[in-house]
Parts: structure tokens; C-alpha cells; sequence
């Protein structure tokens, strides 16, 4: 468990599942998360199986829970991590509603640098996102990552396409 002021990191259990599905199949989150279609509980359970080996599966899907009631309010991804070349995408997202625009994702994301460095011995980690999603951009600038590359109409919204960012962040300087 990676524990800060207000919030602790820890990894999903089958407890979560229920949770999991619905911030997953909130129609409201899927231009984030990149959801095309609702998941049901138990392809839910059957990935929380799937991805507890990390080395393995190259995923670690932490729960953001508060300190003081210790209740899941989001999720905090690592995916396509590469431990020969100490790296890692992030994906974040607080999927209680009542919980955003607090401070938890930017504590979270902290914790998880953090821990990146320490246990993982992480020299990179990046974050995908789409140009017009300023808070998720505030956020990463804010955490030090800086802007190294884009995709072009990367994603349809509608009829329209968006570019998406790629932030990225070098957490060991070389000797």
C-alpha cells in the first residue's frame, strides 16, 4: 500500500469489481478511458485475475481510497510497462464525482512517481491525452511531465478529430 495525507494506493481485489464496472461503463468517462463498449462484471473479475503477475501482464490497476473512510473514489493504471527499458503508460481517472477537482489524482499521481522510482526503478513513465482535455494536461504539467510528442486526428469525437498529447516524464537523470 502506498499511503499519502488524504488518499493510499493499493491494488485492485474482486471486491472492487462492482465499482469498477459502473465508473467503466459510465458513458461520461469513455472519451478518457478509451471504453467503446460496456463491460460487464464479469469480463470485470476476469481482468482483475489477469493482470495481478505485473511483470507478466505488463498492467498494474491501482484503487485510489481515502484515508479517513477508506473508500474507493478511482483508479490509478499502469499499462504497457516495459521492465527491460523501465517505463510505463499512465491512465488515471477519480470515478466518484463527488471526489474530482480535489487534489486526489495529483496526490495519486505523486504516490505512484514515487513509487515508480523506489520499487520499480522506472526511468520513464508517460501519459496519453487528448488535446482538448485541459484538467488532465494541468494535472501532468503540474506532476513534471512535459509535452514530447503528438498524434495527429488521433481520435473521432463525433464528427470531429482530436489530436492526442504524448506527456512524458524522465525520472532518473543519467550519471
Amino acid at each position: 500500500m502506498l499511503k499519502g495525507e488524504r488518499i493510499y494506493l493499493r491494488p485492485i481485489e474482486t471486491k472492487d469489481a462492482t465499482k469498477v464496472v459502473v465508473w467503466e461503463n459510465d458513458v461520461n468517462n469513455w472519451r478518457v478511458t478509451g471504453t467503446e463498449a460496456p463491460y460487464s462484471l464479469h469480463t470485470i473479475l476476469a481482468y482483475i485475475d489477469n493482470i495481478q503477475n505485473f511483470r507478466q501482464s505488463g498492467e498494474l490497476r491501482l484503487m485510489i481510497c481515502l484515508n479517513e473512510t477508506d473508500e474507493a473514489i478511482g483508479t490509478l493504471d499502469l499499462y504497457d510497462a516495459n521492465f527491460r527499458h523501465e517505463r510505463a503508460t499512465i491512465g488515471i481517472l477519480i470515478g466518484e464525482y463527488s471526489e474530482r477537482k480535489k487534489g486526489y489524482a495529483a496526490e495519486a499521481l505523486e504516490l505512484l512517481k514515487e513509487y515508480a522510482v523506489q520499487i520499480l526503478a522506472f526511468h520513464n513513465l508517460s501519459a496519453s491525452i487528448l488535446e482538448d482535455n485541459e484538467e488532465s494536461i494541468r494535472l501532468f504539467e503540474k506532476a513534471g511531465f512535459q509535452l514530447t510528442g503528438s498524434r495527429k486526428e488521433w481520435f473521432k469525437d463525433k464528427n470531429k478529430w482530436v489530436d492526442e498529447r504524448i506527456y512524458q516524464l524522465c525520472l532518473k537523470k543519467e550519471s
